[in-house]
């Protein structure tokens, strides 16, 4: 398999920069959620970088994973501009958007075969809810990589929003998914993660499910360096701090703590 170069990774930069540039036009909403998923990308292709350096990638491997964050929500942009939603139930499979673009616009045919098949693979299931098990091991550690820095950098956005949203109210439904904000939490979403799962999304019925949902990721984590993030950076306190006191939250988080703990004493 030839190495991505430096050079091939810039000439990616500049074009995902002209294409993100193309969505910049229209009214306020729109240029702040493509501005956000901008940022998003940028801020992915740093964490995948340092997880990788920390489990000692080889340089050409750490330049393949940068290429695969850089395109891993290129979906999101026209996802955003026609149906006005990040919920891909509501409009488009956003990773198999993507997916469809890149081929489109060939920009990948440079590269050989097998590094393109690579990075398409890792953008087509790195949204999925569970990996499909007859995939490569390549495919599959890409992957889940992808998958380690997404989530950290999707907990940044979310922990900067309920801050901010606290001090000033003011919402934003993309990042919301239009959910009601009201009391409570679903019962299924509470035992998804007593049982130690991620939560299904199909049973969030609040502001307050999804905030859960966001805590149900640490079972879907797979590298040591991104628990320790985790832990570092206290998503999981930031988000027990905006969700209401109660029982069931006491418990989730004792066991969700004790599961983070865990893992990185591992």
């Amino acid at each position: 398999m030839k190495d991505v170069s430096e050079e091939v990774v810039a000439d990616l930069k500049d074009w995902f920069a002209g294409y993100v540039q193309s969505f910049k036009t229209g009214d306020d909403d729109l240029r702040q959620n493509i501005a956000l998923k901008e940022e998003h990308t940028g801020l992915v292709c740093r964490e995948i970088l340092d997880i990788g350096e920390k489990l000692g990638l080889r340089d050409e491997d750490l330049r393949l994973a940068e290429v695969i964050a850089l395109f891993h929500d290129l979906g999101r942009f026209e996802q955003y501009a026609t149906f006005r939603t990040f919920v891909d139930r509501q409009s488009v499979n956003h990773a198999e958007h993507g997916v469809k673009i890149l081929r489109e616009s060939e920009i990948l045919n440079n590269l050989d075969e097998s590094v393109r098949k690579l990075i398409l693979c890792a953008i087509l299931y790195h949204n999925r809810v569970t990996l499909p098990q007859k995939e490569t091991k390549e495919c599959l550690f890409f992957t889940r990589l992808l998958r380690d820095a997404d989530k950290l950098d999707i907990w940044r956005v979310v922990t900067d929003y309920y801050r901010q949203k606290n001090g000033n109210g003011k919402r934003n439904g993309a990042i919301e998914l239009g959910l009601p904000d009201t009391p409570g939490i679903s019962d299924d979403v509470y035992r998804n993660l007593m049982e130690g799962e991620i939560v299904d999304f199909t049973h969030l019925k609040n502001l307050n499910d999804f905030k859960l949902l966001q805590v149900g990721w640490i079972y879907d984590i797979n590298f040591a360096p991104t628990f320790r993030s985790i832990q570092k950076r206290g998503y999981l306190k930031m988000i027990r701090g905006v969700l209401p006191a109660s029982e069931e939250t006491e418990k989730i988080f004792s066991l969700v703590q004790s599961y983070l703990d865990e893992q990185v004493s591992n």
